[in-house]
């Protein structure tokens, strides 16, 4: 080539890096209304607790895995890493479902089971109200899954708001009618639970995300586990450590910067 290399043409066919195509079933406006609702809630939480209110930090993590290493690792040695057996043994999967206090930094009411279901979500809903009869008011924040505005849910939150209204049908009329008016009702702040829902793709707004990545660091990536019998506890034992020990809320930015501990 004429006058050396161009960069122009240089081609790296083996290479590939994602991107993200914007959902187009969400506007920008209604966009940035969901991020300054989530980031409202959080920066008003304290003066909320004042006046017994909650506020947590709501979402699943699915599928994690209970995995037994073949053979014992070998630890640190000067000039060695430390080495991991890399057989491994399955003995199944669990969902843990997790609050995490935005006033307080700890773990509130964890659920933990094979499934991520609908029914699953309401009992941890319910579990995590009954843990605090006292609070005038629940916020929870979470992402846009569909469990997260269900029917059942819808029901619940009439009950304890003493809501007595006709909710309508699923898929027919009324709040039930469809997924954004099911939505709506569970947004609205009178009631004794409210629920402030991220955007789309935007799993940075919901602070137990970072709690997650605690738990994956300190705990998931490093350790064995002989059944689902012990992942559960090991988890639950982390959280009783995290909760007594490390506990703290997250410092949050408006903008929507990285969170800082």
């Amino acid at each position: 080539m004429p006058g050396g290399y161009s960069k122009a043409v240089d081609l790296k066919p083996h290479l590939i890096r994602y991107w993200l195509t914007p959902a187009a079933k969400e506007s920008e406006e209604d966009r940035e209304e969901k991020i300054a609702d989530v980031c409202a809630v959080y920066h008003e939480a304290p003066a909320r607790a004042a006046r017994g209110e909650r506020t947590m930090s709501t979402d699943e993590m699915t599928g994690v895995q209970a995995l037994e290493r073949a053979a014992p690792g070998l630890p640190l040695a000067p000039g060695k890493v430390e080495r991991r057996e890399f057989e491994y043994i399955r003995h199944g999967t669990r969902t843990f479902i997790v609050n995490f206090d935005v006033v307080s930094g700890q773990v509130i009411a964890p659920t933990y089971g094979p499934t991520r279901t609908e029914a699953d979500f309401l009992a941890h809903v319910q579990r995590t109200v009954e843990s605090d009869r006292a609070a005038a008011r629940w916020h929870f924040v979470a992402d846009n899954l569909d469990i997260h505005c269900s029917e059942s849910l819808v029901r619940y939150v009439a009950e304890v708001s003493g809501v007595t209204d006709d909710l309508g049908k699923k898929e027919h009329h009324g709040i039930l009618k469809s997924r954004a008016s099911r939505a709506a009702f569970l947004r609205e702040p009178s009631h004794k639970i409210v629920f402030h829902y991220t955007p789309k793709h935007a799993s940075w707004l919901n602070q137990v995300e970072i709690w997650f990545s605690i738990l994956m660091r300190k705990l998931l990536r490093r350790a064995s586990f002989l059944s689902v019998a012990d992942l559960e506890a090991k988890v639950l034992a982390f959280i009783d450590y995290f909760n007594r020990t490390m506990a703290k809320p997250f410092k949050w930015t408006y903008q929507g910067k990285p969170l800082r501990v």
